[in-house]
């Protein structure tokens, strides 16, 4: 039973990874920029999710012996005038959305949080692959994904079989919103508001199992991206005063407490 929830949560999140690249695109856009309407050649795109291709409007299919080539060689996908990719590859959203439901199903297993957990997996995906394109985490996905975690565990708080606490989780949630406010005020240079708002989703799921997995996620967060910062130094691929995205070293850490959390619930 335990591997066929694993697969089934893999290939839940890979499916669901495969609809990102084209929000990922749309969103990567600089502060005050409007969300991107047209791929890099101009033509309009329609949609959030899905994959980053596109096809001129009103092409015609590509007859055989073309410059595109027989049909049959490359598929149906091609056989109806020239498609062109922009944005992130699906590969990676779909490999790093399945591998982190997979996960969550192991750790988690069949209890209600988990459920929780695998559907709020997709969003904080796009979140990174935004933050990693732009350094930018945009309230369009931050501030629905707070409120997203504590809907949704609030309801496997109500479910048989639950094994958190979602007073806790709330309490988590403002009390890591809080501490990435302080580290704003103080440095606001190197710490955007935009983690303090993510950081509200954080702790909602990482206050879900308790204190002591609150403390090691968040801890672990602030120490994976402190060792990549580090690596960067020792490399002189940066500067001391030269930012990266922080974003997907606080989902990392984030993920890590839950993880622990669920094996030891």
């Amino acid at each position: 039973m335990g591997v066929v929830v694993i697969l089934l949560a893999a290939g839940y999140g890979a499916a669901a990874g495969l609809l990102l690249p084209r929000a990922a695109y749309r969103l990567s856009v600089e502060p005050g920029d409007p969300w991107r309407e047209h791929c890099p050649q101009g033509h309009r795109l329609r949609g959030w999710l899905g994959l980053a291709r596109c096809r001129p409007p009103g092409a015609e299919p590509a007859d055989r012996g073309t410059a595109y080539g027989p049909a049959h060689a490359y598929g149906p996908a091609h056989a109806y005038g020239p498609v062109h990719a922009y944005g992130p590859r699906a590969v990676l959203p779909a490999v790093l959305t399945g591998g982190v439901c997979a996960l969550i199903a192991a750790a988690v297993g069949t209890r209600p949080e988990a459920a929780a957990y695998a559907a709020l997996a997709p969003l904080l995906v796009l979140l990174a692959l935004v933050d990693r394109a732009v350094h930018r985490l945009p309230d369009v996905l931050t501030l629905p994904l707070a409120a997203g975690a504590a809907a949704l565990l609030g309801l496997a708080a109500l479910l048989p079989g639950s094994a958190g606490s979602w007073r806790l989780a709330l309490l988590g949630g403002g009390a890591l919103g809080a501490a990435y406010l302080v580290l704003h005020l103080i440095n606001p240079a190197g710490m955007g508001f935009g983690d303090v708002k993510l950081a509200l989703s954080l702790g909602v799921a990482l206050g879900w199992y308790g204190w002591g997995v609150w403390a090691a996620g968040a801890f672990l967060g602030l120490l994976y991206g402190s060792l990549y910062g580090l690596t960067l130094l020792l490399r002189r691929s940066a500067t001391r005063h030269q930012g990266f995205a922080f974003g997907p070293f606080m989902a990392a850490g984030a993920l890590t407490g839950v993880l622990l959390g669920g094996f030891g619930a």
